[in-house]
């Protein structure tokens, strides 16, 4: 095989040697152009051994332990080297997700100059083997290799206290990665004991400093924690009160309230354990029980809608036969972790269906257009919803 001329791929696992594309060998050794529109000059070899124009390929076999928010399958990390006579540039170790594409995850420093040289080479590498995403992790202490990343077309995806992730999509498609995260969960806590008081505070910053208003407690559900627990931990921290978590009562969707992000708003009722009440002196001016019809009896409730819609729904579950939804552990196929989903337990254990319920209730039916129109069976004023 030493007779070929032609460049030649080695692979050391089964010592089998293939030709090695001219696009390849150009697009690593020759001048190219980059996504962000910069001439650089790529490593140039002195040899002409068609054995030292090609790539020695080195497979080890990796079990992922890592924890990410990505899901990747445990699979084998290439670590190649692409050898020329005067000089080898390494392959980036990466590990295949689950959609096609590659993670980078830099845990040893490298100089910025051999960082590019071998993130290019790389990328030729797995542009070849018809990789699609980049994925590219960069602890902060790595924050020399953002700039040269950026100049090679990588884009920003999203950042953490501790690392920043940057994104590359290789095939000319169109660009099919998730987009970073999108909405911001928040909970809001409906509190009543028996006297018909609920528990309400008055901020010291934000929208509602100084203003007198009473409201909710409110809060932000933090990274890993589940709307029930997050929803106990801020009355908590706001009022010192000690609560169960019964149920969601509704949930509002709104858009671009925090740095253009959308934002999930879930109303949960809660039962108060404990009654004496210690703020939080960090951010609660105030904090106490106040009666239901002085709450909603506020000016700034009536102008606005949220306010009413949750006095209104969590009176609908005290007095009347409102069922909202309650969290119940599931586990799942891929992972051990548990999680929950939150259903309407009430109506799923109910024996059987109304008499009063129509059987064909809730079909859609579609006319000769295809638009949906109204069926023919489903219920008038007559007929009474569960």
């Amino acid at each position: 095989m030493l007779r070929l001329r032609a460049p030649m791929m080695c692979f050391d696992v089964n010592s089998i040697w293939i030709p090695a594309s001219g696009s390849l060998l150009s697009s690593v050794f020759g001048t190219h152009r980059n996504r962000a529109g910069s001439r650089s000059q790529s490593l140039r070899s002195s040899s002409r051994s068609p054995v030292s124009n090609g790539f020695r390929l080195r497979a080890a076999h990796h079990v992922n332990d890592r924890s990410s928010s990505y899901s990747v399958s445990p699979s084998s990390v290439v670590k190649a080297s692409l050898k020329g006579q005067a000089e080898t540039v390494e392959l980036l170790s990466a590990e295949d997700d689950d959609h096609g594409g590659v993670i980078i995850e830099m845990k040893a420093p490298v100089d910025a100059g051999a960082f590019v040289s071998s993130l290019r080479a790389s990328l030729e590498n797995w542009r070849q083997q018809g990789k699609r995403g980049v994925w590219l992790k960069l602890p902060i202490e790595f924050a020399n290799l953002v700039q040269p990343a950026v100049e090679e077309g990588f884009t920003y995806h999203h950042a953490e206290p501790n690392y920043l992730m940057l994104v590359y999509w290789i095939p000319d498609t169109k660009n099919t990665l998730p987009v970073n995260a999108t909405h911001r969960v928040g909970v809001g806590a409906f509190v009543m004991n028996d006297l018909r008081e609920v528990l309400a505070v008055q901020e010291k910053s934000g929208k509602f400093r100084g203003s007198g208003v009473w409201k909710f407690p409110t809060g932000v559900v933090d990274q890993g924690e589940d709307l029930f627990a997050g929803a106990v931990r801020e009355v908590k921290e706001e009022t010192g009160i000690d609560t169960e978590f019964i149920e969601i009562l509704a949930f509002r969707q709104s858009h671009k309230s925090f740095f253009e992000k959308s934002d999930l708003f879930f109303i949960c009722l809660l039962r108060p354990l404990t009654f004496d009440i210690r703020k939080q002196e960090s951010e609660i001016a105030a904090a106490k029980w106040v009666p239901i019809e002085e709450f909603a009896a506020q000016p700034f409730v009536h102008k606005h809608e949220l306010l009413k819609y949750i006095i209104d729904v969590g009176l609908a579950k005290i007095d009347k036969d409102y069922a909202g939804f309650s969290p119940v552990q599931i586990s799942s196929f891929f992972s051990d972790r548990k999680s929950y989903i939150y259903l309407n337990s009430k109506e799923m254990n109910q024996s059987s269906r109304p008499e009063t319920w129509p059987e064909c209730y809730g079909r859609l039916y579609l006319s000769k257009t295809g638009k949906p129109r109204k069926s023919p069976c489903m219920p008038t004023n007559n007929h009474k919803q569960p």
